[in-house]
This record gives C-alpha cells, structure tokens and sequence, in this order.
C-alpha cells in the first residue's frame, strides 16, 4: 500500500498545476480572446498526449487490433457521455443552446484521468517512471485548469462553484491514479495497452468534437493556431526531455 499512496502523491503534482492555472483565471479579467488562445493550447497538449505518448506506447503489441478497438470504445464511451450530458444541460433551454464549459469540464477531467492512468501504470514498472510522468504533466495542465475556469466565468457560474470545480479536478486524477496502479500491476501487458489506448480515444473525442469548436467561437486565426502548435511542442517537449 505504501507504493500506491507514493503513486497517489505523484499524482498531486499535475493537480497543482490544474489548479494554479484555475486561480490564475479567477484572479484575472478574462476576454473571449484569451479564452480562445487557451483553449487552442489545451487542445494541442490532449492531443500530444495522444500522438506523443499513448497510442505509441500503446501499439507496442502483437495484437494491434485490440488497440484499434479500445481507442474505438474510449471514443464511442465519451460520444454517449456528451448526448447524455447534452440533454441533461438542455432540459428547459432553448433547443440548441449548448453547454461548453461543462463539457470543457468533462473533458479536462479526461485528460486529467489519462495523467492519472500514465502515473498509476507507470508507477508499477518504475517510480520514477511515475514521477517523471508527474512531473512532465504538471506544467501542461495549467493551461487547461486555466481555460476551464474562465469559460464557467463567461457564462456566469458562481464564484464557489468555480472554486470547487477547480478543487474537483483532483478527483479524476486519484481514480486514474488507483485504476492505473492496480489494473495494471501483475497483470499481461495488453491490460495496460489496451487501457492507454481506450483513454487516448476519449481524449481525442473530447478535443476534436467539443474543445476546438469552443475555441473557434473567439473568432481567433493565426494566433490562435500558434497557441496550438505551441501546446503541442510544450508537451512534446516536456516527454522528450523530462
């Protein structure tokens, strides 16, 4: 147990960083300019965390369509969530209107439950793998712990339940972390593969189908795409080198 709770600590880490960028944001004015150049750069780290360290870690298999079919199901599983959560926020709203900073929430904790997968599994092959790992997420979290709160501010959320959404991030972290460390440890490696893959298909879901339309509507081109081939370098940078 005392290996968990280590992974667990690790997995604070990235949580800080989400968090630190959260209060940057309550701290601030934010514009819809600034929240589309946040957005775009958080968008470039989930989907370097897909092409940089899951799917390649992932397909180091010899059963290859098993992979292809966990990153089909972690897509699929998050399409589902998005129409439930769809007509839940909708419910006595004009058809059409739609919930972007719950879903820019939810997709947060997404990726903040694949940081806590990656730790959690790599923690069992190697604690510094695991707190390497920790580490290199920390500073490509606060941008979207940034982004998230100042999407609830445009929309006018209150200032407590921003502040406990915030703190909440650390929940999809621990859960990855736990089903990270003991859905992996003893067991075949295609368990740990095929999990790195199912996650790498929600995130991609998330990114493409409900952070980057969000971005769009600040109306943001050339700048906006540099934040997000910046976002993307950030965190390539930080697996290549961390």
């Amino acid at each position: 147990m005392e290996q968990y709770f280590t992974a667990l600590a690790f997995a604070v880490l990235p949580a800080l960083g989400n968090f630190a960028g959260g209060m940057v944001a309550e701290m601030f004015r934010i514009s819809e300019r600034t929240l589309s150049l946040a957005l775009h750069g958080a968008a470039g780290i989930i989907l370097a965390v897909v092409a940089v360290e899951l799917m390649p870690q992932a397909l180091r298999t010899d059963a290859p369509w098993i992979i292809i079919l966990s990153f089909i199901a972690g897509g699929g599983l998050f399409i589902a969530i998005d129409k439930i959560t769809h007509i839940i926020n909708t419910r006595g709203q004009q058809a059409g209107e739609e919930a972007g900073p719950g879903m820019i929430f939810l997709g947060v904790a997404f990726d903040l439950f694949s940081d806590g997968i990656m730790i959690g599994a790599g923690s069992t092959i190697e604690f510094s793998l695991g707190l390497l790992l920790a580490l290199g997420q920390t500073p490509a979290d606060f941008p979207e712990g940034f982004a998230t709160i100042a999407a609830f501010k445009a929309k006018g959320v209150a200032r407590r339940m921003r502040i406990l959404a915030n703190v909440a991030f650390v929940i999809p972290l621990f859960l990855g972390t736990t089903i990270g460390y003991w859905g992996v440890r003893g067991r075949p490696e295609i368990f740990k593969l095929a999990l790195l893959a199912f996650t790498a298909g929600m995130l991609t879901t998330v990114a493409i189908e409900e952070i980057v339309p969000q971005a769009h509507r600040g109306k943001e081109a050339r700048l906006a795409t540099t934040i997000f081939i910046a976002g993307f370098a950030l965190f390539t940078w930080l697996s290549v080198y961390f």
